[in-house]
């Protein structure tokens, strides 16, 4: 857990994000400076669909994704909305601690189980089901997935900054992380 750069100041806010929405979504979060006004977002935010996170900002201040893990691939389209319609010039993207899309094959029974008894499911769609969507959501690492999506989207769009985070569930702190 090296790689997490706690935000305890402004300072600690590495300088290609300070002064930016990024540095902003940091200290709104993390130090607790007071609100602004917005008319419109600043940012785009991918995280988690967790429910055990929530981010201090103000209205209008960002657009957000919630998609398991972090994962932004299959919204590209709505990266691209708010790229194009929306503005926005910079994107943070946000795994957490804890993340159920961290080791998918371990939770195969309780899914499949899970969607048989409440859904009401037949045991051979739901095993189905998982088998072909659990691969392409499967996130492996957090931190390693934070990156690896990061990279991916930088080369993407390339003219937009893009910030690692992590989110500690033990805390509800936002961490920049490093990259090397």
């Amino acid at each position: 857990m090296n790689r997490l750069v706690p935000i305890k100041t402004k300072e600690d806010i590495f300088p290609e994000y300070r002064d930016t929405p990024i540095g902003d979504l940091l200290e709104y979060h993390d130090l607790e400076r007071e609100f602004a006004s917005y008319d419109s977002a600043q940012l785009l935010v991918g995280m988690c669909m967790d429910n055990r996170k929530h981010l201090n900002i103000p209205d209008n201040f960002s657009y957000i994704i919630r998609a398991g893990g972090a994962n932004l691939r299959y919204s590209e389209f709505k990266v691209s909305f708010a790229i194009a319609i929306g503005n926005v010039k910079h994107i943070a993207i946000i795994g957490h601690s804890n993340c159920g899309m961290v080791n998918l094959a371990s939770k195969k029974e309780n899914f499949i189980g899970g969607l048989v008894d409440k859904a009401g499911w037949e045991r051979s769609f739901a095993e189905e089901h998982f088998n072909q969507f659990a691969p392409l959501f499967e996130i492996g690492n957090e931190i390693d997935f934070v990156l690896s999506e990061v990279k991916r989207l930088r080369n993407r769009y390339p003219k937009i900054t893009v910030a690692p985070m992590y989110y500690k569930v033990e805390d509800n702190k936002l961490y920049l992380i490093t990259e090397d």
